[in-house]
């Protein structure tokens, strides 16, 4: 490619530019511009005999011009004229205007066609590039038209050519291969795999070398900077090499980048550094990409931890945003909290709003049990003075965590009232049903959420300072206050009243009889006022305890406030794995250990041996120790599901039963086993090294539905399993589910007995376990706390039977 000489130098352009930049005002920039597009537009309509030069200077103003931000209609034929110049310099700034200015759909596209045939058919010198300029222009040609039409581009044969262009020695055929290889690896990765060790090779050449062995592409004494950012931008399309030459040589060339920004600056200039950190960030993404070195890891996240307090706040951003990643990872998990207080810092005392987002983000992903308490309550404390901007982000980020490492009930609930009364209106309500969902289905937590928030108010009513009338009248004296949405819920509490405390009926009726209530504006408050009172006053206290009832646990599933903070945050937007999932760590202990079940349940040991241990349907309490939860990737689905009838089986009889030939006996501890279902309706059954029965079942006076649920806790097969219609055939590690409706006709005093068969190793197993069948008739008793201390000073029992009222308490007292 010819030089351009000094003689090529437009002192106009020169002076127009100039003018621009003394600009005092947008205004006078506008006024400056406006008067240049006038002189322009009227050279072109009015001087026919425009010389080449002339052409040249008006399009370089009018590209300049679009630069700035400006509109550019006209002046377009003038370029394209310039194509068939044969001054190199004008047809050069023809180009570069229609590159910039001209789209594909032109009317002019034609003629720029057929100017470009010509020049690539000329003879003359002066338009002969080099070949290496040939490589590169044509590299980039592919990369635009694959852009613009990907179907057009089929490499086939052309894949081994293009990823060899990486051993060119022009540097320049390098550095557009590189941009073609990464958009076309990103979309056939395994058509372009071979370039991995080609661009390890690359890489580790220009790292090892000296600025001064790369003079032409050396920017402030960093060698070829750009081309390095995009070898390590190529290389985080594919996993680590498989080839342990190649991924030593990798990790030394990671190794020399962190070395290398170790060392004293070459030069104090600013783009020494931003060329420096450039490749570093590069380095430190690739890195945290593999996530397989931990050596590596830590480094990258000790060398961030020097930008969090650099004064450009660019860097203290990336660094930010790159530690959330490695936060997520086994290995740098624990470096990234050495840093806590210089996060909590800058969450306090940024001034820039992304960077304190970003900070926030981090110690989100850095959360674990062993901080949560305070890093909670830093948040809390942020939330105060937190711009508006973030702060709804900000509170299901505290929700969440709060839940997701509560260990102590009394705290969770605490910091969720504390974030109430602090966000106000930003608290959306995903996270207050989420906290209702969680006391109802949480036993444990209710007596303490019930001298709080009175959802439980009857597990207090005990103590003369909660008696009914003191939580009512505390309740009522905030009515007036509350939302129309809050009232109707209040008026809802007040009838349950009566249902649980007789003592409260006239108090409560008088409120529900006033003006205010019956004649209120708003129609839903007035249709629940007058039902409510109605009710209260015509309905025996059997219709009104059965209309009243206690709200069901509800079924466990995914978060709302995570599903909210995923679906606000984008897909891929929120660093953290988020950040994985709600019960990683043990996060199932608040809201599905114990008898509620869980979103997640044990996978099975990889050995064939059994294992004692395992816990296949997840209805243990949770571990107290700080182990890791089970993987949500198990393949066992959620006992508590509300997954339908399994398949029948073959092997079975016209009615679905087995014949009871050969049928074990019960088992000796099935009374007792038995006995575990008399104030729950869900749990395990029976659980050996072998196998686990879990239960679930719901009764509606004499039907019921329940759920049986067999996990295999081995490695092997069981074959010919033997049951009601199931699956025949039970793997590994899994699990299958049986569903039983049941009609009561008459009473029985036997439970109905359930006989399993199936093999494993060769050796028929036989089990017979008693069916617990409690909830038929009668409502079990729930949130009952056999601590005597906090014994639930009511305890009612209805029955038409004085022998059934009589088993009834046989079976309560056996569980106090």
């Amino acid at each position: 490619m010819p030089a351009v000489s000094k003689g090529d130098g437009m002192r106009g352009l020169a002076v127009f530019i100039s003018d621009i930049r003394n600009c005092k005002s947008k205004e006078a920039e506008i006024k400056r511009i406006n008067k240049e597009l006038a002189n322009i537009r009227s050279k072109f309509k009015g001087d026919k005999a425009l010389d080449g030069y002339s052409k040249k200077k008006y399009v370089c103003k009018l590209l300049f011009i679009f630069l700035l931000g400006h509109d550019i209609d006209f002046g377009h034929m003038e370029a394209v004229n310039l194509l068939s110049s044969n001054k190199y310099t004008e047809k050069q700034i023809g180009y570069l205007f229609i590159s910039v200015l001209v789209n594909s759909n032109s009317e002019l596209i034609r003629l720029i066609n057929n100017a470009i045939k010509n020049d690539l058919a000329s003879r003359n010198p002066t338009f002969m590039d080099t070949m290496d300029s040939v490589k590169q222009s044509a590299a980039l040609c592919l990369l635009r038209l694959y852009k613009t039409s990907p179907d057009l581009v089929l490499m086939g044969e052309w894949t081994s050519r293009v990823v060899h262009l990486l051993n060119d020695q022009h540097m320049g055929v390098v550095t557009a291969a590189i941009s073609l290889i990464t958009c076309l690896s990103q979309k056939n990765p395994d058509e372009f795999k071979t370039c991995v060790s080609l661009a390890v090779s690359r890489l580790s050449r220009i790292v090892s070398s000296a600025s001064t062995d790369l003079q032409d592409y050396t920017y402030y004494f960093v060698p070829a900077p750009w081309l390095s950012c995009k070898l390590l931008r190529l290389l985080q399309c594919y996993p680590p090499p498989e080839d342990g030459a190649v991924k030593g040589r990798l990790v030394e060339c990671l190794e020399t980048i962190l070395n290398k920004a170790q060392e004293p600056p070459k030069s104090k200039k600013v783009q020494h550094s931003n060329a420096k950190n450039a490749i570093l960030f590069e380095a430190i993404s690739l890195i945290i990409h593999y996530d397989s070195e931990p050596n590596l890891l830590v480094r990258a996240c000790n060398q961030l931890g020097q930008f969090l307090q650099h004064r450009e706040t660019n860097l203290r951003y990336l660094a930010l945003e790159s530690m959330c990643t490695l936060a997520s990872s086994e290995f740098s998990h624990e470096a990234v909290k050495t840093h806590i207080e210089t996060v909590i810092n800058a969450l306090k005392t940024e001034r820039d709003v992304s960077v304190r987002q970003r900070a926030a983000d981090l110690l989100y992903a850095m959360c674990d049990r062993s901080n949560a308490k305070q890093i909670v309550a830093e948040m809390l404390s942020y939330l105060e003075t937190a711009d508006y901007s973030i702060r709804e982000e900000m509170v299901l980020k505290v929700a969440i965590l709060a839940e997701k490492y509560a260990v102590d009930y009394s705290w969770y609930v605490d910091t969720i009232l504390n974030l109430i009364r602090i966000a106000g209106d930003y608290v959306s309500e995903e996270v207050w049903y989420r906290v209702i969902q969680i006391v109802i289905n949480r036993d444990d937590v209710q007596g303490y959420a019930a001298k709080t928030v009175f959802e439980f108010g009857n597990l207090i009513a005990g103590d003369p300072r909660s008696s009914p009338l003191v939580q009512f009248n505390l309740l009522h004296s905030k009515f007036h206050l509350c939302s129309v949405p809050t009232r109707a819920l209040l008026l809802s509490a007040y009838i349950k009243f009566i249902n649980l405390f007789p003592e409260t009926k006239p108090t409560i009726q008088e409120v529900l009889r006033c003006d205010s209530q019956v004649r209120n504006s708003d129609v839903e408050l007035q249709q629940r006022a007058v039902e409510y009172l109605k009710l209260s006053s015509i309905a025996s206290t059997d219709v009104l305890a059965t209309v009243l009832e206690e709200m069901p646990p509800f079924p466990e599933r995914e978060s709302s406030i995570l599903a909210k903070l995923k679906k606000k945050k984008g897909p891929g937007a929120v660093s953290v794995s988020e950040l994985e999932d709600v019960r990683r760590e043990g996060g199932g202990e608040l809201n599905g250990g114990a008898e509620r079940g869980n979103d997640t349940a044990a996978a099975a040991s990889n050995a064939s041996t059994p294992s004692p241990s395992a816990d296949l349907l997840g209805l243990r309490p949770a571990a107290t120790s700080g182990s890791a939860a089970p993987s949500a990737s198990s393949l066992l689905v959620d006992v508590f599901s509300e997954a339908g009838p399994a398949a029948p089986s073959s092997g079975v009889n016209d009615e679905g039963f087995l014949s009871p030939e050969d049928s074990a006996a019960p088992l000796p501890e099935s009374d007792e086993l038995l006995n575990k279902f008399v104030c729950k309706n869900n749990g395990v059954l029976f659980e050996n090294q072998l196998l686990q029965i879990g239960i679930k079942s719901e009764y509606r006076q004499n039907l019921g539905r329940m759920y049986l649920f067999y996990g295999n806790k081995t490695s092997v097969q069981f074959l010919n399993v033997q049951t009601k219609p199931v699956e025949p055939l039970v793997e590994g590690g899994a699990q299958v589910q049986q569903v039983i409706n049941i009609e009561c006709l008459t009473d029985f005093s036997e439970a109905p007995l359930l006989n399993i068969k199936f093999r494993y190793g060769g050796a028929l197993q036989n089990i017979t376990l008693k069916l617990p069948l409690l909830g038929l008739g009668c409502a079990l008793l729930q949130n009952v706390d056999p601590n005597p201390e906090n014994f639930m000073y009511r305890l009612t029992l209805r029955s038409s039977k004085d022998t059934v009222s009589q088993r009834l308490c046989e079976l309560l007292a056996l569980q106090f």
